[in-house]
């Protein structure tokens, strides 16, 4: 583009004025900023490599030029980064967290403590404040983890629970209950 006016200034900076409307400015340091002619778009290319837009939405996108990471802000609160691996994060102004990892994992970080992992197989695992977690398998079982117990449910209606001292307990549909002492040996079980 054609320059219309160049200033230089003092303190080393050098201002261009293109004859489309655009401003650069040139630091003495390599930084160097642009506002497009509408006034509204400014990029600022700093001189580590790093660039910060601002949009006329307000919406600023900044890129590490390092980490290779875009960080978007948008005039909503929401922000979103993308690394150089594939992960994306989202954080939701009232503090909601979503992670896309590489592998489509993805990962919910709820305002209240608490988790939820959904798998690329479908597999769901929820984590409470308490510590609790529940993962729900693709194939239609679930289980649960407490500090007390881990229970897997079949699809079947089977239940079955292993306890903090090794005990286990297997409720079968029938009607069957059958309990093993922490070494396996059988110490209840009423066939029907």
């Amino acid at each position: 583009e054609e320059i219309q006016r160049e200033t230089a200034y003092p303190d080393g900076k050098v201002e261009k004025v293109l004859k489309n409307g655009c401003h650069l400015i040139f630091f003495p340091n390599g930084t160097w900023k642009k506002v497009d002619s509408d006034g509204k778009t400014v990029t600022i290319t700093f001189f580590n490599g790093d660039v910060k837009q601002i949009m006329p939405d307000q919406t600023v996108i900044y890129y590490y030029a390092d980490a290779k990471t875009t960080h978007t802000t948008y005039s909503d609160g929401l922000e979103v980064l993308h690394f150089s691996n594939g992960q994306i994060e989202k954080h939701y102004p009232d503090g909601k967290k979503e992670i896309t990892f590489p592998d489509q994992t993805i990962k919910n970080l709820f305002t209240d403590g608490q988790e939820e992992s959904i798998f690329p197989d479908g597999t769901i695992v929820r984590i409470q404040r308490d510590g609790s977690k529940t993962i729900e398998f693709n194939n239609g079982q679930r289980e649960l983890h407490t500090s007390q117990f881990k229970r897997r449910e079949y699809p079947d209606g089977t239940v079955k629970t292993v306890y903090l001292n090794g005990q286990q307990e297997t409720k079968y549909v029938s009607g069957r209950v059958r309990v093993k002492d922490k070494d396996g040996n059988i110490i209840m079980d009423t066939k029907l």
